[in-house]
């Protein structure tokens, strides 16, 4: 492989200290575990409240399409506010405060009422919920891309940071564990007990970064006052509002090389969402017959092998952005995964489960490797568009890039419950499920994945902005502003 993206040496002053890593990446912990409470749970309302697999789906996906609208619009916002404690970190602070006690609120659900009943409710709380995680993660995103203008140190602050939220997959896999304990009676109280843990550490995590960093472009920008308008003046201000906002949203639309991100991005995650998914039920109903509880501790190991592998992969991966060059660290790390989305096919077998552990490690350098190098690919794209138009954006372009990735996980949840039904699956038939349906379980999360990954690396084999090019481009833009 030749290694045309070869890095330079970080500059002293473009580094970012190891504590404000973490604090960056205990914000990325707490979307996390925020994003694997919201989906990761999802399943206590089919096998505890008894729920349609499909309106599950509907409830997984409904509130997510919101994110159309309110992650561009926050991140307009975020872009546009100016206030004594910066552009981010206002929202980043009540955001983790209220994303989680919504979360908690979201699965206190009153006992004996109808399927209609827990929908709606549920329906209603995920909309509410989901703004309040809006709120707190798109200028949490937009906050990491400004951290530090260097090339390469962007690539390495992203590796902590996933580093560090990967945590919250080695915590994941084991929620339906701890939904069935005992203690708790049965699902339904398991999944109010988890609700409030997670909300707990998610609030104490996600204020750090609003505590201790600080942003390098909180300043007013050229043409821009602080201050509220006269009220003669609010139909125009806010006419120009609505104006900036859809000029804006159009001009990140117009990289071609985010618009690929996007898409990558969208097929990698979307592939392992509804993996995640299916995963569960093929190992409950196929590998273990029906049998929750044993099938139940596999589903942790399992989770747990993969999470724990991924802690590497990031190191790895972050190694290979800065050494080859990141659009060729992507080539390396998919490549792999999709190599392990297909031993999974010949690894669920029932007499041997142990084999479920094989395929972890491989599928582990898809997301390990997938939010270590976009994030900083982002970043280069930020500058990018500085360069084009002399606006900075990372608040609509992180928003717009995280939309794509919940939009994925939506899409993800949605499919699962009807492609969970289209094989068949009666959760009243239990571990007696017919062999077309135990068959066809095991083909949509082998082969969606499989394919999905693919599509990807062909999407970022022509992503245009090397190492020399995004060092053009800073070069120039410190030259416009006149300072380093």
């Amino acid at each position: 492989m030749t290694t045309p993206d070869r890095h330079a040496e970080t500059a002293p002053e473009d580094r970012i200290p190891f504590l404000k890593m973490g604090a960056y990446g205990a914000g990325g912990l707490a979307n996390n575990l925020l994003a694997a409470g919201s989906g990761g749970m999802m399943i206590a309302l089919n096998l505890g409240y008894g729920m349609n697999p499909a309106l599950v789906g509907l409830l997984g996906a409904l509130p997510r399409l919101t994110d159309a609208v309110t992650d561009p619009v926050m991140g307009h916002v975020s872009d546009h506010t100016r206030t004594r404690w910066g552009r981010r970190r206002p929202y980043i602070f009540l955001g983790a405060i209220a994303a989680p006690v919504m979360l908690a609120l979201l699965w206190q659900l009153p006992e004996g009422r109808s399927e209609s009943f827990y929908f709606n409710y549920f329906l209603i709380g995920s909309f509410v919920f989901y703004l309040a995680y809006t709120v707190f993660a798109t200028p949490w995103v937009a906050l990491g891309y400004e951290l530090t203008p260097d090339y390469n140190e962007r690539t390495r602050l992203m590796g902590v940071q996933n580093f560090i939220a990967q945590a919250a997959w080695l915590i994941a896999p084991w929620f339906l564990w701890f939904m069935e304990r005992p203690a708790f009676g049965d699902m339904r109280d398991g999944a109010a007990a988890l609700a409030i843990v997670l909300a707990l550490g998610c609030a104490g995590l996600g204020i750090l970064p609003a505590i201790f960093l600080r942003e390098r472009h909180a300043t007013t920008d050229p043409g821009e006052t602080e201050g509220p308008a006269p009220t003669s003046d609010a139909l125009a201000v806010g006419l120009k509002a609505v104006t900036g906002f859809i000029v804006g949203f159009g001009k990140t639309l117009g990289s071609l090389d985010f618009l690929k991100l996007c898409g990558a991005t969208f097929l990698v995650f979307n592939g392992f969402q509804l993996v995640a998914a299916f995963q569960s039920y093929v190992i409950i109903f196929y590998v273990f017959a029906g049998e929750q509880e044993a099938a139940a501790q596999w589903v942790g190991l399992v989770g747990t092998v993969s999470a724990v592998a991924t802690f590497g992969v990031i190191a790895l991966t972050t190694f290979l952005g800065t050494w080859i060059g990141k659009r060729h660290a992507f080539f390396v790390c998919i490549g792999i995964s999709t190599l392990g989305y297909g031993l999974k096919w010949f690894c669920y077998d029932p007499a041997n489960p142990w084999l479920l552990l094989l395929p972890a490690p491989l599928m582990a350098f898809g997301l390990g490797s997938l939010f270590t190098l976009m994030g900083s690919m982002v970043a280069d794209v930020c500058d990018q568009d500085e360069l084009k138009t002399g606006e900075r954006r990372e608040g609509m372009y992180g928003a717009i890039f995280w939309w794509v990735v919940k939009l994925g996980m939506a899409a993800a949840l949605g499919a699962g419950g009807f492609l969970l039904n289209a094989t068949g699956f009666d959760v009243d038939l239990a571990g007696e499920q017919t062999e077309r349906t135990l068959f066809l379980m095991r083909v949509f999360d082998v082969t969606v994945p499989l394919v999905a990954s693919i599509v990807a690396l062909l999407l970022i084999a022509s992503y245009g902005i090397t190492e020399p090019k995004a060092r053009a481009i800073r070069t120039a833009l410190e030259k416009r502003r006149g300072v380093r």
